[in-house]
């Protein structure tokens, strides 16, 4: 059993769709092949699969260093009232950020539900980035701004992340020896990258050490930079991969997706991101909801032995329904199918041994845990943890 035969049947599952409506990526003629398979995701086209091994490439990001071509799109808040608009409509501490450092922040409905979440940079004095996944975030801003002066604009930024233990020495050849171990988790500021300059920010998506480059929309030589990156991750093992890599490596380090894992019917302490709402902060939208909301969580680990966990699979508890499964994979380094189940009640789920019955119609045993599999000081991201499977 593998997460290639998984993810390989899903991209096996396509349809045929124009790209007039979506955004092509301006890194596509540099990997491009008849077998590439895209994905939409907030209107932007991204490389799902090219006759990759999502297995093998999993190994090239622990070991070494994976780049992507990802889909998330920045968007740009700026103006006198940033900060206090910002703290309206998000639910953490915006006032705190300080210049060149990004923050994890979540965007609830007055009902306090999850709306987005995202990486929230600030720039500048009185402009910000917000990286959002997929959403309608910019009329969302614009639907609360009644009464600020701001101006919510799209910088065109495509975003690159460079990932895994090798990162480091990639981020550093490629910066001229900028970019180096002083540059903390979470920093972020503007670097040469082979004579042009992009925002670089020490994240990811995938719970290792990594970098994510963001281009200036026109102002970037797209083409120009892929080959500089590229020829700076040789040394380092460094190749490209489509997202499958990515989605078994965020599954094992408990990175939830925005309408996938979460939405708006769930809150954050219902997801298990109470660390990240700050009650004590003052208004924002959803505070009043949340204020009395249930703090238990309804999003947990499962893991499986015999099959791998399938979106929308049911959890069974004595023959009876109680959750369903967002997301599954094989995971090479626990050698075991794991994913998530988001259960239809609050409880002690973690521990319990509960039946998952597959899309084959077979029900197999499979264990609850708490978030993530391993790693929840996040070590591993933030460097301190060198360990390599």
């Amino acid at each position: 059993m593998s997460g290639y035969i998984s993810i390989h049947a899903d991209n096996k599952d396509t349809v045929r769709i124009s790209a007039k409506r979506f955004e092509q990526s301006p890194y596509l003629a540099c990997y491009d092949n008849p077998q590439m398979v895209c994905g939409v995701y907030a209107g932007r086209l991204y490389p799902m699969f090219y006759g990759d091994s999502p297995t093998e490439k999993y190994w090239v990001l622990r070991r070494k260093a994976a780049i992507y071509d990802v889909p998330e799109r920045p968007v740009e808040v700026s103006g006198p009232d940033v900060v206090p608009f910002l703290e309206k409509v998000f639910a953490r501490n915006v006032s705190t950020l300080k210049e060149g450092r990004g923050r994890y922040a979540i965007a609830c409905t007055p009902q306090g539900g999850v709306f987005m979440d995202g990486l929230l940079f600030k720039l500048a004095e009185n402009r910000f980035w917000y990286v959002q996944p997929d959403g309608a975030l910019e009329s969302w801003l614009i639907a609360h701004s009644e009464g600020f002066d701001i101006t919510v604009s799209d910088p065109k930024s495509r975003v690159l992340q460079i990932q895994g233990p090798a990162s480091l020495e990639v981020m550093r050849d490629a910066s001229n020896g900028d970019i180096d171990e002083n540059m903390g988790y979470f920093h972020a500021g503007f670097f040469d990258l082979g004579g042009q300059e992009l925002y670089v920010s020490r994240t990811g998506w995938t719970g290792e050490l990594g970098y994510e480059v963001y281009s200036q929309g026109n102002k970037t030589d797209h083409p120009r930079l892929w080959d500089h990156l590229m020829v700076a991750g040789e040394p380092h093992g460094m190749e490209f991969s489509g997202s499958g890599s990515m989605e078994i490596r965020r599954i094992e380090a408990g990175i939830l997706d925005n309408i996938t894992d979460m939405d708006r019917s769930m809150t954050p302490f219902q997801a298990g991101l109470a660390s990240f709402i700050d009650m004590d902060k003052g208004d924002f939208v959803g505070c009043e909801a949340l204020a009395d909301a249930d703090r238990r969580t309804l999003l947990y680990g499962i893991k499986c032995k015999d099959v791998t966990p399938t979106m929308n699979s049911a959890v069974l508890k004595a023959d009876q329904p109680v959750g369903r499964v967002t997301a599954g994979a094989w995971s090479p380094y626990l050698n075991t199918a794991i994913g998530y189940v988001r259960f239809n009640v609050p409880g002690d789920w973690a521990g319990q041994r509960l039946s998952l019955r597959s899309s084959d119609g077979e029900t197999y045993v499979c264990q609850i845990l708490n978030l993530p599999f391993y790693d929840p000081e996040k070590k591993i991201a933030r460097g301190v943890d060198k360990t390599i499977p």
